[in-house]
């Protein structure tokens, strides 16, 4: 059985509509969905603020390197453009973490690095972690202890709207 954490974000169009749609073509594979947060954007591109959530899924058939297919299929149906490193989009679809039979799985494939090396210094996925696993850890630290060392994480407010799971 593997377990992916899943960080959703989207600065363009309809944005929680496209969140929504990551969480509609999970159906059953959902185990749980943090609050939408307005966050920043990240990487120094000028752009409009994000919604971010994070999903945390299950599939006992499904390995890293299919949540990552998975998430690159929604970015595709969401018109995803890739011109500018962190730049704007209409949908992202992070693979952060996956953990098969109780085990973190580490990969350093260039394609799917696992964990996601910047996730301990990101507040947009974090805090939205945080609040649906706050235990989990991430380089032997809990979500919730990477969390409180983190400086910058003001900016992270929650949208007055949720994904509704």
């Amino acid at each position: 059985m593997t377990e992916a954490v899943l960080s959703i974000g989207s600065n363009q169009g309809d944005r929680l509509g496209h969140l929504s749609s990551v969480v509609e073509s999970l159906g059953e594979r959902c185990v749980s969905v943090s609050s939408v947060y307005v966050t920043p954007p990240w990487g120094g591109v000028e752009q409009p603020d994000f919604l971010n959530a994070i999903i945390i899924a299950s599939d006992p058939a499904w390995g890293p390197w299919d949540w990552l297919r998975f998430g690159q299929e929604c970015e595709r149906r969401a018109d995803r453009v890739r011109e500018v490193r962190w730049g704007p989009r209409t949908l992202d679809v992070d693979v952060i973490a996956c953990t098969a039979n109780g085990q973190g799985v580490v990969s350093a494939h260039p394609d799917l690095v696992l964990p996601h090396p910047r996730a301990h210094l990101r507040a947009f996925v974090l805090v939205p972690w945080a609040e649906v696993q706050p235990t989990a850890e991430l380089h032997g630290r809990t979500i919730s202890d990477v969390l409180a060392d983190l400086e910058d994480r003001n900016d992270v407010r929650r949208f007055n709207r949720d994904l509704g799971r």
